[in-house]
Protein backbone atom coordinates (compact mmCIF):
# COMPACT_ATOMS: atom_id res chain seq x y z
CA UNK A 1 0.00 0.00 0.00
CA UNK A 2 1.51 3.77 -0.83
CA UNK A 3 0.21 5.88 1.96
CA UNK A 4 0.19 9.70 1.16
CA UNK A 5 -0.83 11.75 4.20
CA UNK A 6 -2.77 15.29 3.45
CA UNK A 7 -1.97 18.46 4.87
CA UNK A 8 -4.17 17.68 8.20
CA UNK A 9 -1.77 15.27 10.42
CA UNK A 10 -3.28 11.57 10.37
CA UNK A 11 -5.16 11.68 7.36
CA UNK A 12 -4.09 9.59 4.77
CA UNK A 13 -4.95 8.54 0.58
CA UNK A 14 -4.08 5.43 0.79
CA UNK A 15 -3.40 3.29 -3.03
CA UNK A 16 -3.36 -0.24 -3.32
CA UNK A 17 -0.36 -1.75 -4.63
CA UNK A 18 -0.95 -4.20 -7.35
CA UNK A 19 0.62 -7.45 -8.15
CA UNK A 20 -0.22 -8.18 -11.47
CA UNK A 21 -0.22 -11.17 -14.18
CA UNK A 22 -2.08 -12.86 -16.34
CA UNK A 23 -5.47 -13.34 -14.40
CA UNK A 24 -5.23 -9.61 -13.52
CA UNK A 25 -3.62 -8.06 -10.09
CA UNK A 26 -3.73 -8.99 -6.05
CA UNK A 27 -3.13 -6.28 -3.77
CA UNK A 28 -3.55 -6.01 0.28
CA UNK A 29 -5.84 -3.12 1.16
CA UNK A 30 -5.65 -3.15 5.22
CA UNK A 31 -2.70 -4.66 7.46
CA UNK A 32 -3.11 -4.48 11.12
CA UNK A 33 0.75 -4.19 11.52
CA UNK A 34 1.57 -1.83 8.79
CA UNK A 35 -1.36 0.60 10.41
CA UNK A 36 0.31 0.17 13.42
CA UNK A 37 3.78 1.09 12.41
CA UNK A 38 2.81 4.41 10.57
CA UNK A 39 0.73 5.04 13.94
CA UNK A 40 -2.90 4.65 12.31
CA UNK A 41 -5.65 3.02 14.48
CA UNK A 42 -5.10 -0.92 13.22
CA UNK A 43 -8.90 -1.62 15.46
CA UNK A 44 -11.29 -3.17 13.15
CA UNK A 45 -14.82 -2.97 15.19
CA UNK A 46 -17.25 -2.57 12.72
CA UNK A 47 -17.37 -2.58 8.51
CA UNK A 48 -19.98 -0.46 7.00
CA UNK A 49 -21.71 -0.60 3.79
CA UNK A 50 -23.40 2.82 2.26
CA UNK A 51 -25.16 2.83 -1.03
CA UNK A 52 -26.68 5.19 -2.96
CA UNK A 53 -29.31 5.76 -5.85
CA UNK A 54 -28.41 8.90 -7.31
CA UNK A 55 -25.38 11.53 -8.36
CA UNK A 56 -25.35 14.28 -5.68
CA UNK A 57 -26.34 12.46 -3.04
CA UNK A 58 -24.64 14.18 0.26
CA UNK A 59 -23.92 12.39 3.39
CA UNK A 60 -22.23 14.03 6.29
CA UNK A 61 -20.62 15.31 8.35
CA UNK A 62 -20.76 12.78 10.90
CA UNK A 63 -18.09 11.56 13.71
CA UNK A 64 -18.64 10.10 17.57
CA UNK A 65 -17.60 12.32 20.50
CA UNK A 66 -15.77 10.86 23.12
CA UNK A 67 -15.72 8.09 24.54
CA UNK A 68 -16.73 6.22 21.35
CA UNK A 69 -14.22 8.32 18.88
CA UNK A 70 -13.70 6.98 14.93
CA UNK A 71 -11.18 6.15 13.16
CA UNK A 72 -12.70 5.45 9.34
CA UNK A 73 -10.76 3.47 6.49
CA UNK A 74 -13.21 4.68 3.32
CA UNK A 75 -13.40 2.97 -0.16
CA UNK A 76 -15.42 3.33 -3.25
CA UNK A 77 -16.34 -0.33 -4.48
CA UNK A 78 -18.98 1.21 -7.10
CA UNK A 79 -19.51 4.42 -8.49
CA UNK A 80 -17.59 7.74 -7.31
CA UNK A 81 -17.50 9.80 -4.89
CA UNK A 82 -16.36 12.82 -3.46
CA UNK A 83 -14.96 12.03 0.27
CA UNK A 84 -14.04 14.80 2.94
CA UNK A 85 -12.59 14.84 5.97
CA UNK A 86 -12.63 18.01 8.57
CA UNK A 87 -10.53 18.12 11.20
CA UNK A 88 -12.59 19.17 14.75
CA UNK A 89 -9.49 18.46 17.13
CA UNK A 90 -9.46 21.24 19.62
CA UNK A 91 -5.60 21.81 19.58
CA UNK A 92 -4.79 21.09 15.93
CA UNK A 93 -3.44 23.36 14.02
CA UNK A 94 -5.25 22.37 10.89
CA UNK A 95 -8.37 22.80 13.15
CA UNK A 96 -11.72 23.62 10.83
CA UNK A 97 -9.68 22.68 7.96
CA UNK A 98 -10.80 19.84 5.51
CA UNK A 99 -9.01 17.39 2.76
CA UNK A 100 -10.68 15.64 0.09
CA UNK A 101 -10.07 12.98 -2.33
CA UNK A 102 -12.20 11.76 -5.02
CA UNK A 103 -12.53 7.58 -4.33
CA UNK A 104 -13.99 5.33 -6.86
CA UNK A 105 -14.08 1.80 -8.09
CA UNK A 106 -11.29 2.20 -10.84
CA UNK A 107 -8.73 4.29 -8.94
CA UNK A 108 -9.31 1.66 -5.83
CA UNK A 109 -8.20 4.88 -3.48
CA UNK A 110 -8.94 4.75 0.05
CA UNK A 111 -9.31 7.21 2.58
CA UNK A 112 -7.75 6.83 6.38
CA UNK A 113 -9.40 9.61 8.59
CA UNK A 114 -8.45 9.31 12.30
CA UNK A 115 -10.17 9.87 15.37
CA UNK A 116 -11.22 13.45 15.87
CA UNK A 117 -12.44 14.13 12.80
CA UNK A 118 -15.74 14.47 10.75
CA UNK A 119 -16.41 12.81 7.61
CA UNK A 120 -18.89 12.96 4.66
CA UNK A 121 -19.62 12.36 0.86
CA UNK A 122 -20.84 13.36 -2.33
CA UNK A 123 -21.97 11.28 -4.52
CA UNK A 124 -20.26 11.44 -7.98
CA UNK A 125 -22.38 8.69 -10.45
CA UNK A 126 -25.26 7.32 -9.54
CA UNK A 127 -25.51 3.23 -8.17
CA UNK A 128 -22.52 4.59 -5.56
CA UNK A 129 -21.75 1.60 -2.58
CA UNK A 130 -18.98 2.53 0.07
CA UNK A 131 -17.15 0.22 2.05
CA UNK A 132 -15.79 1.49 5.68
CA UNK A 133 -13.59 -0.42 8.07
CA UNK A 134 -14.31 1.85 11.45
CA UNK A 135 -12.43 1.00 14.87
CA UNK A 136 -15.20 1.71 17.03
CA UNK A 137 -18.85 0.25 17.02
CA UNK A 138 -21.99 2.66 16.81
CA UNK A 139 -22.65 4.44 19.50
CA UNK A 140 -26.00 6.69 19.32
CA UNK A 141 -25.55 8.46 22.09
CA UNK A 142 -22.08 9.86 20.56
CA UNK A 143 -23.52 10.37 17.19
CA UNK A 144 -22.51 14.04 15.93
CA UNK A 145 -22.60 16.09 13.01
CA UNK A 146 -21.77 19.35 11.57
CA UNK A 147 -23.83 21.44 8.81
CA UNK A 148 -22.29 20.20 5.35
CA UNK A 149 -22.49 23.84 4.08
CA UNK A 150 -21.28 25.84 7.69
CA UNK A 151 -19.07 28.75 5.92
CA UNK A 152 -17.09 28.25 9.68
CA UNK A 153 -15.40 25.30 7.38
CA UNK A 154 -15.87 26.11 3.29
CA UNK A 155 -16.45 23.23 2.15
CA UNK A 156 -16.01 23.09 -1.74
CA UNK A 157 -18.79 20.17 -2.78
CA UNK A 158 -18.62 19.46 -6.71
CA UNK A 159 -22.00 19.75 -7.25
CA UNK A 160 -25.30 21.04 -5.65
CA UNK A 161 -26.81 18.57 -3.25
CA UNK A 162 -29.88 17.03 -4.49
CA UNK A 163 -30.87 14.43 -1.56
CA UNK A 164 -29.54 14.41 1.76
CA UNK A 165 -30.94 13.13 5.41
CA UNK A 166 -33.06 15.93 7.49
CA UNK A 167 -30.35 15.18 9.65
CA UNK A 168 -27.38 16.25 7.83
CA UNK A 169 -29.45 19.24 6.83
CA UNK A 170 -30.38 20.87 10.14
CA UNK A 171 -27.17 20.39 11.80
CA UNK A 172 -26.63 23.47 13.70
CA UNK A 173 -24.19 25.94 12.23
CA UNK A 174 -20.53 26.49 14.08
CA UNK A 175 -20.99 29.66 15.58
CA UNK A 176 -24.36 28.83 17.48
CA UNK A 177 -23.32 25.55 18.23
CA UNK A 178 -21.03 27.06 20.62
CA UNK A 179 -17.78 26.02 18.13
Amino acid sequence: MIFTETKIKGVFVIEPEPINDDRGFFACSWSRDEFARRGLNPRLAQCNISFNHKRATLRGMHYQQAPHEEAKLVRCTSGLIFDVALDLRAHSPTRYQWVATELGEKNRRMFYIPEGLAHGYQTLSDDTEIFYQISENYHPESARGVRWDDPAFAIEWPLPPTIMADRDANYPMMELAGG
